[in-house]
């Protein structure tokens, strides 16, 4: 691994949110629900957008979730560079609120459970969905791990294997207790309003019964343009694997919503897999 690749750098601060540590933190303290009550979940879904657009929906969520140890981080691959299914085995991720260190023994674990997952940091260097995830998750706490997992579609019986490869190594470790699993997607894209929230509601309620399968025959149906169902698939399959038994919708809202502009809009929904 070169030099670069050892040190992930951000690439969405101060576009996706601010570049400044105190701005940022200031930022997420306008979003977050100061009084919700935390719970222990196995995984959750959050929105990727800028923090203006879809912050408060991640944040909401997160105020929901004590954050463990070590956090599994699974996205799209929005920009097609590197391996197809990239594992970040080693590493430190850089954000304004401080560095991250990649999670090598449980990575590996996961590689070696997998027929699909390849060692690979080149898809993260320049992919936001998980990036836009960190600070949030550092808000909250200030230590701990990840293991970055990145995607491109492909078909479910590859999405559950490596679902269940990571659930498989977090068993192997006997990590349950510390582990977290997150999957970054924002839904509908650039539709009315109206049109985004009728397809949204039913990929939502595909999500809540924690059916992948019935996940992706909703996106492919009725053309849902959500950009993270695979990553979302993947943690679904590795949720129940865990033991999730059940799933919450904190919130919902287009861009639309802080815009002002229904016309066209992206949906942003945090999700709760307990």
């Amino acid at each position: 691994m070169s030099k670069m690749a050892n040190l992930r750098l951000p690439v969405v601060a101060g576009t996706f949110y601010p570049q400044d540590a105190a701005k940022l933190s200031l930022q997420i303290e306008g979003f977050i629900d100061k009084k919700a009550k935390k719970t222990d979940c196995i995984a959750c879904m959050l929105p990727h957008a800028g923090y203006i657009y879809s912050g408060r929906v991640a944040a909401q969520t997160l105020s929901r979730i004590n954050i463990k140890n070590k956090v599994i981080l699974f996205g799209p691959n929005h920009t097609g560079s590197g391996a197809p299914f990239s594992i970040q085995t080693k590493g430190v991720w850089q954000t304004p609120l401080g560095d991250l260190k990649v999670e090598s023994k449980l990575a590996n674990a996961c590689l070696e459970h997998s027929d699909f997952l390849q060692a690979d940091s080149e898809a993260h260097l320049e992919e936001h969905s998980l990036e836009v995830e960190l600070p949030i998750l550092q808000y909250f706490k200030k230590d701990f791990e990840i293991i970055p997992i990145c995607l491109r579609l492909d078909g479910l019986s590859t999405l559950r294997d490596i679902g269940n490869a990571v659930a498989g190594a977090v068993k192997e470790l006997k990590a349950q207790d510390s582990v977290l699993l997150v999957a970054s997607s924002d839904m509908t894209h650039y539709e009315p309003a109206e049109e985004a929230a009728r397809k949204d509601k039913q990929a939502i309620k595909a999500i809540l019964e924690l059916d992948e399968e019935k996940l992706t025959k909703e996106v492919m149906g009725l053309d849902i343009s959500m950009c993270g169902y695979a990553p979302v698939s993947a943690m679904l399959a590795a949720a129940k694997t865990l033991g999730a038994k059940s799933a919450e919708l904190v919130m919902y809202q287009t861009s639309g919503d802080v815009t002002g502009d229904k016309t066209s809009v992206v949906g942003y929904a945090g999700i709760i897999i307990k």
